[in-house]
């Protein structure tokens, strides 16, 4: 596929009928993965394609994987994105990512691109280690090794963040305005902490360029979501047969899709309140009801079914025992949390959560939610329990659920089988695991994991008695005990 051929491709198809050379280059997205390719990307494409801007075009940045540049630079940035549904299936050709730079090899086009007066707007998917702030404290790491690297040669970053301040200092001194740097990644005020990382690595550099950082660029916050797993060969090979699209590198997705942002721009505001996000004043309650729910549901389900030897989101959630024990731990322990949420009915929403989940033609691997525990327990579920605690409120399936992230941890499954730990603190949180066995409490006095939670003797016995009725059970049997109708949420 390439431009070449979007013509043959129109039959079967949804394809680019704006004119790409128009669109004026003005978002530079860093980290360019799938989940930017099924999400932002193609909010932007349908203000293109429905002919509402062609200001707002997208430069596309890779930090770290040079298969993307290569796929893209051979299909003059066009790509599939196919929205599976449970009856039927929707693919479209997005073409709105008009240049697509291998930041290792391209650093110079990359700054000068950020530095382009065109550009208003930057838009991120780093992941929260890439903004290299910790999450408990909030501190910015300045001492990191790449953070250092950095500042000692600002003209060659390594980094997302040092990319963004090199570029707004080469605006400052040529009396150009600033982007509006938005966060999408999926981390508690994201805004908030791309601010912290931006304006602590400036100050590091030059404390005048970090005040006019702080008082002119605009860091809002946004909440993001739609179901992306990674794509596979059998993907490829079933779009070039379903669609006759032979697309090195598609996107898998589901049809839902969501954003959210603040509505804080510092250079111009895109008009994609005209293709379905929605801005306002906070996005915080939009935040934590996803966070809490979806993510903190992906990630009981990716462990406790992992366990029970599911593979796959949709075939856990086939199985009444999981599908029940989720939607009783969002209904009676995590929304009864939650403040309401303007414009959302929150019964409606965890009921689109299940059909979402459930969803066959996804089949979203576990193996994909189990990843990054370090960082996704702690703000997805350990939050919940927390604040359950604090206020006398049931959370023994929430519980339920960091157990079998603890026996997750020991790396093998019931049977023995393998279980991969793809996590930047899995060795030291595995060790841990293994050192008590039955026992959490060395796992618990992990303090940047569980913070002052680890030190609640009270959900340490509850998370013992779970990790040890895993062990002796099975996760299948008690994950059915715990889900049962009959069974008590306690507070304990």
């Amino acid at each position: 596929m390439n431009e070449e051929t979007l013509a043959h491709h129109s039959a079967r198809v949804t394809v680019p009928t704006y004119k790409r050379a128009a669109l004026i280059p003005s978002v530079v997205h860093i980290s360019v993965g799938s989940f930017h390719r099924s999400h932002q990307a193609v909010y932007f494409d349908d203000l293109a394609q429905r002919g509402l801007s062609t200001d707002w075009g997208l430069v596309g940045v890779g930090l770290h994987r040079r298969e993307m540049q290569e796929v893209l630079s051979a299909q003059d940035g066009l790509y599939t994105v196919v929205a599976r549904g449970q009856d039927a299936d929707e693919a479209r050709v997005v073409g709105v990512i008009t240049r697509y730079l291998f930041a290792p090899d391209e650093a110079d086009e990359v700054l000068d691109a950020l530095a382009d007066e065109r550009t208003r707007l930057t838009t991120l998917t780093i992941t929260a280690d890439g903004y290299y702030v910790e999450p408990a404290t909030g501190a910015f790491l300045a001492d990191d090794p790449q953070v250092l690297a950095d500042l000692a040669e600002p003209g060659r970053p390594g980094t997302a963040i040092g990319y963004l301040v090199e570029a707004l200092d080469r605006r400052r001194r040529a009396g150009l305005p600033p982007f509006t740097v938005l966060s999408c990644d999926n981390i508690p005020g994201n805004g908030a902490v791309a601010r912290t990382a931006v304006v602590a690595l400036a100050r590091m550099r030059d404390e005048r360029l970090a005040r006019w950082i702080d008082e002119h660029v605009a860091f809002p916050s946004s909440m993001v979501d739609r179901i992306t797993p990674k794509t596979s060969p059998e993907d490829r090979e079933w779009v070039q047969r379903a669609f006759g699209v032979c697309d090195r590198w598609p996107v898998m997705t589901e049809p839902f899709s969501q954003w959210i942002v603040e509505d804080e721009f510092a250079n111009g505001r895109p008009p994609l309140d005209e293709v379905g996000v929605q801005f306002v004043a906070d996005v915080r309650p939009y935040a934590l009801m996803k966070t809490r729910l979806l993510n903190a549901s992906h990630s009981a389900l990716g462990y406790l079914g992992s366990l029970g030897g599911h593979r796959t989101t949709d075939k856990a959630m086939a199985d009444p025992v999981f599908g029940d024990f989720v939607a009783r731990m969002m209904d009676e322990e995590i929304a009864p949390l939650l403040p309401p949420v303007d414009g959302i009915d929150l019964a409606q929403y965890q009921a689109t959560l299940l059909e979402r989940f459930a969803n066959p033609a996804i089949g979203d691997r576990l193996s994909r939610l189990c990843r990054n525990g370090s960082t996704k327990v702690p703000r997805h579920v350990l939050s919940s329990i927390s604040e359950a605690r604090a206020t006398g409120r049931p959370h023994a399936l929430l519980t339920l659920a960091v157990a079998g992230w603890c026996r997750y941890l020991r790396g093998i499954d019931e049977h023995g089988r393998a279980l991969p730990l793809d996590d930047p603190a899995g060795d030291r949180l595995q060790a841990l695991a293994l050192e008590g066995a039955g026992d959490p409490r060395p796992l618990l006095a992990d303090q940047a994991t569980f913070g002052s939670l680890g030190a609640d003797t009270g959900f340490a016995d509850a998370l013992e008695h779970d990790l040890n009725d895993l062990e002796a059970d099975g996760a299948l049997a008690v994950v059915a005990d715990r889900a049962s109708a009959d069974a008590p949420l306690t507070t304990a």
